[in-house]
């Protein structure tokens, strides 16, 4: 049909590194910084054992990639188990300035949670704007238990407990939330 232009979300390709590159580049661009922190984040964390290719999403637009979300490893320290509980990173979330507010976000997003709950993880932790994240089910994270290094910005600090983990026996963890060294370059 001409003149309509559709929207896919998938996985990430290995071939798609540079076109996620210029969509954070350029959702996350100041005047300050040449390459924005979030560029090198998402290329350190691909090279590391916290990547999870299935959950790195990106969205098409036109044929575009255009829009992108990453779930990525964390740990949950608890005080009580000698054990860390396993948990996922919400972040970066981008979509190129001339694509945004056409609902690329929410769906890339909400492809990459449904990926996750398929995957049967159990939380996810996210740092960002309580009115856009509270759309998909996030809550503050210390009303679950959950700490970090961001715990003090208060609302920001957001935890979702994915659909396979509601209707189980066990609880999310609680705890510490250990985030992987190229996180505190961000």
């Amino acid at each position: 049909m001409p003149g309509v232009t559709t929207m896919r979300l998938r996985s990430e390709d290995p071939a798609d590194t540079g076109a996620v590159r210029r969509v954070l580049a350029a959702a996350f661009a100041r005047p300050d910084v040449a390459t924005p922190p979030e560029v090198g984040l998402v290329d350190e964390l691909r090279g590391s054992a916290e990547w999870l290719p299935s959950l790195a999403m990106v969205a098409e637009y036109g044929g575009e990639v255009v829009g992108y979300a990453l779930l990525t490893r964390v740990r949950v320290r608890s005080e009580s188990d000698r054990d860390d509980a396993p948990a996922l990173a919400l972040g970066p979330v981008a979509v190129s300035p001339h694509r945004q507010r056409i609902g690329l976000g929410t769906a890339v997003v909400q492809a990459a949670l449904d990926a996750a709950a398929e995957l049967g993880e159990r939380l996810v932790v996210v740092l960002g704007d309580p009115a856009y994240y509270r759309r998909f089910g996030f809550g503050r994270a210390d009303r679950i238990g959950l700490t970090s290094p961001w715990s003090g910005l208060g609302e920001p600090w957001q935890a979702l407990t994915l659909p396979a983990a509601r209707g189980g026996a066990e609880s999310p963890p609680r705890g510490e939330v250990i985030f992987p060294p190229p996180w505190s370059k961000v």
